[in-house]
């Protein structure tokens, strides 16, 4: 009896990918698997027909050969059969092919270690901090290695190999059908015993501890930037390497200037009449005191830009600037005198020859006139 095509066997395309192969595989291994259908032999030898044709078409080399030569190129011992499943490895097909979503292999070598959790930090900062960086000391509550042990967890630096997962760290389970890998519950996944668990950190091999550390935050860091400490963190499990420490930034409010990106921005009250009349004013910057020409009838929120004022971007490039809004404060608690002196002002704009001393105002009125218009029309 000639043998069947082994991509008809499984139902796929010559050009079928390694992933939908198996995908395929394994649709039809739990439709013939011989727990479904104890008593249908034939279910049991399509079982055996599809693991054999899965062996040879999941292989690079042999299924290479078998699209050039069939069938013959297993015979004579070329690449040895595709071979028929036996029932005594029906537990490592499905450990091979479920692997991937149990989180187990094939089922060969020690578990990898599991390094240490990683930590955040949050650092406030003034903006002065941020602006011009700064070292800065912290505490770091953590788990670190036990000293007394040397992060064995062994009191006597002795470690034996586990004897529930022959130290691989990991145990196949049966359940139903399938055959899963997980975690030995003896070891832990470790695959190593300790018999005189260390008396300090009790076989934990890790203790709790409050380290300090300096850290370094460069020069014009800004909200949510973050810094990480390579091996700061939390110490790993029976030695394994410690996770990272992320520093995070939090810059506070400061009582003159915004930031936004590399540029600052600030407030600059002046009096009325240094606004119509314009004035030199000393503003404040992170660097100390600049002088500023404010030009003659400036309003109420035009800005002043002061080249290379602001910050530097810790990600490179130019320095930003300072925004200096003006604002015109009105004056409080006048004297008699001021008073006097602000009527008689006022009583100077009136007539048509006002209109030129307040454009805005004007502008407003006719604005409204033209509205009203609109409506009563």
């Amino acid at each position: 009896m000639s043998k069947r095509d082994y991509y008809e066997i499984l139902g796929v395309e010559r050009t079928v990918t390694e992933g939908d192969l198996k995908k395929t595989f394994r649709r039809v291994a739990m439709k013939y698997h011989p727990d479904r259908n104890p008593d249908d032999p034939e279910a049991i030898d399509k079982f055996k027909e599809a693991k054999e044709a899965y062996d040879v078409l999941a292989d690079a080399q042999k299924r290479a050969a078998y699209d050039q030569y069939g069938h013959a190129a297993f015979e004579g011992g070329g690449f040895g059969r595709g071979g028929g499943a036996g029932f005594g490895d029906v537990g490592d097909i499905f450990g091979d092919i479920f692997g991937d979503i149990f989180g187990g292999g094939g089922g060969g070598g020690r578990q990898r270690a599991r390094r240490g959790a990683d930590l955040r930090y949050i650092m406030e900062l003034d903006l002065e901090e941020a602006v011009f960086g700064i070292e800065k000391k912290i505490e770091v509550p953590t788990q670190v290695n036990c000293h007394h042990c040397n992060g064995t967890g062994s009191e006597d630096g002795k470690v034996s190999t586990c004897s529930t997962c022959a130290g691989h760290g990991r145990v196949r389970m049966q359940n139903g059908i399938f055959s899963i890998q997980q975690a030995c519950p003896t070891c832990h996944g470790s695959g190593q015993k300790i018999d005189k668990p260390c008396k300090k950190c009790r076989g934990e091999g890790r203790l709790e501890e409050e380290r300090t550390l300096s850290v370094r935050i460069p020069a014009g860091v800004d909200n949510g930037d973050r810094i990480r400490l390579t091996g700061q963190g939390e110490a790993g499990p029976a030695g394994a390497p410690a996770g990272d420490l992320y520093v995070e930034v939090r810059v506070r409010e400061h009582a003159i200037f915004q930031r936004d990106g590399v540029d600052l921005y600030c407030e600059v009250p002046i009096r009325f009449a240094q606004a119509a009349l314009g004035t030199e004013l000393m503003v404040p910057t992170l660097e100390g005191e600049v002088a500023v020409n404010i030009a003659p009838e400036t309003q109420t929120g035009q800005q002043v830009r002061l080249r290379g004022r602001g910050v530097k971007s810790v990600r490179g490039g130019g320095t930003g600037d300072l925004i200096c809004t003006v604002v015109v404060e009105t004056p409080v608690r006048l004297t008699k005198e001021q008073r006097e002196l602000l009527q008689q002002l006022e009583a100077t704009f009136v007539g048509e020859e006002a209109s030129k001393h307040t454009p805005r105002s004007n502008s407003f009125m006719d604005g409204v006139k033209d509205f009203w218009s609109k409506v009563t029309s």
